[in-house]
C-alpha cells in the first residue's frame, strides 16, 4: 500500500480511504490510486481494508534545527500540546544531515502512520526537499518557514526586526549596522526586512550588514566591519551573535551602551546575565508550538485553520541600550 500512495503521490491512508471506497477522496485522487493499482498489480488486503477505520492519534513532527534555544522551546511545547489533546508526538530530527539520508529518514516516519505532521524547514534547500516527498494529501503544517500551499505558524519576525529598529532610532542612533541570520534562513530575512522598512520610512539605511550563522563566533568577527562603517548602534539577529559583538567592543575597550548600543534577538535565558544585559526581542516559543499544533489537529480532524497565524514578539530593554553618544567636535589646531 506504501508503494501504490508512492506511485500515485498521496498518503497510504488515502490508498486505504479508496480501497474502502470512502466518499470523500476527489475522483481525480481516486483515479490515481486506482491507476497506480494495476500498474503495480496490487490486491488490497484485509488489513488494508480495515486501515480506514483505524486511527493511531501520531503527530509526526520533522526539524532541521539543532539544539538551538528556541526551536527546542517550540519542539518541547509541541509534544507537551500533542499529548494534551491526546496525540502521541512521533519526532525526528534530521539536523546536520546530507539531504539524501534526510530524505530516507523522512520516507521512513512517513510509513508509520502518522496522522499530520508538523514541519520545521528554515533554509529553503530544506523546504524543497520536504516539498518533494510529502503526500499531498497529508495534513502538513509548516512552523516558522513556508512549504509551498500548507498552512504557517510562525513568529513575526518581520515585526521582530521592526521593533529593534524602532528602538533605536527613538534613542537617536541613525548610523545602526546589522548582523543578519544566514541568507537562506527565511526567518533571518524576514528580521533583515522589518529593520530595512523602518529605515527606509525614517529616510535611513543600514549603514553596515553582515551575514553570520547564528554562531557567537559571528557575531565577535563581524564587529570590524561594522566598527570601521563608524555604528552608533548594531542590531544582532540573535542573542548569541550579540554576545560575541559584545566581546569585541570590550575587546576594543569600548562602553556598551555609552559608546555602541546592542540589541538581540530571542531572550535566551542567558541574555538577561550578559554584561551589560541585553536589549532583546522576545519571541513567544512556546506559543507558537501551542498554536501550531492546534492548527495542526484542526486539519486533521478536517476542520477548517487559517492560512497563516503569526505570533507576535515583543521588545525586552535592559542596559545595553542608550540614547546616541553626543558628537564629539574635534579641538582646533592652534
Amino acid at each position: 500500500m506504501y508503494d501504490v500512495g508512492r506511485e500515485a503521490g498521496v498518503s497510504h491512508q488515502t490508498v486505504s480511504r479508496v480501497i474502502n471506497d470512502s466518499p470523500n477522496v476527489a475522483e481525480e485522487t481516486q483515479r490515481r490510486v486506482r491507476e497506480a493499482m494495476e500498474r503495480l498489480d496490487y490486491r488490497p488486503s484485509a488489513s488494508a481494508r480495515s486501515l480506514a477505520a483505524r486511527r493511531t492519534r501520531v503527530i509526526g513532527v520533522v526539524t532541521f534545527v539543532g539544539a538551538f534555544f528556541g526551536p527546542m522551546s517550540t519542539i518541547q511545547a509541541m509534544e507537551a500540546a500533542s499529548r494534551a489533546r491526546g496525540y502521541t508526538p512521533y519526532t525526528v530530527s534530521l539536523a546536520d544531515l546530507e539531504l539524501d539520508h534526510a530524505r530516507a529518514l523522512l520516507d521512513d516516519l512517513l510509513q508509520r502512520d502518522v496522522e499530520g505532521l508538523v514541519v520545521v524547514a528554515p533554509t529553503d534547500e530544506q523546504a524543497g526537499l520536504v516539498d518533494s516527498v510529502l503526500p499531498g494529501d497529508l495534513p502538513v503544517l509548516a512552523l516558522e518557514a513556508r512549504l509551498p500551499g500548507r498552512p504557517l505558524v510562525a513568529s513575526d519576525n518581520e515585526l521582530g526586526g521592526a521593533l529593534a529598529a524602532e528602538h533605536l532610532v527613538s534613542l537617536g542612533h541613525t548610523r545602526i549596522g546589522h548582523v543578519a541570520g544566514p541568507a537562506d534562513w527565511a526567518e533571518a530575512r524576514l528580521r533583515t526586512v522589518g529593520l530595512e522598512r523602518v529605515l527606509a520610512e525614517r529616510g535611513l539605511e543600514v549603514v553596515a550588514k553582515v551575514d553570520g550563522d547564528w554562531s557567537a563566533r559571528a557575531g565577535h568577527e563581524a564587529w570590524p566591519v561594522l566598527r570601521d562603517a563608524g555604528v552608533t548602534a548594531v542590531y544582532a539577529a540573535n542573542d548569541q551573535m550579540a554576545l560575541g559583538l559584545l566581546s569585541a567592543m570590550c575587546e576594543d575597550r569600548l562602553r556598551v551602551p555609552e559608546d555602541v548600543s546592542v540589541v538581540g534577538y530571542d531572550n535566551t535565558p542567558e541574555s538577561e546575565w550578559y554584561y551589560p544585559s541585553l536589549t532583546t526581542v522576545e519571541q513567544d516559543f512556546r506559543g507558537v508550538g501551542e498554536v501550531g499544533i492546534q492548527q495542526l489537529v484542526r486539519l486533521v480532524e478536517d476542520r477548517a485553520v487559517e492560512r497563516e497565524l503569526l505570533v507576535s514578539p515583543h521588545l525586552v530593554i535592559r542596559r545595553s541600550t542608550a540614547a546616541v553618544p553626543p558628537t564629539v567636535v574635534p579641538e582646533e589646531i592652534s
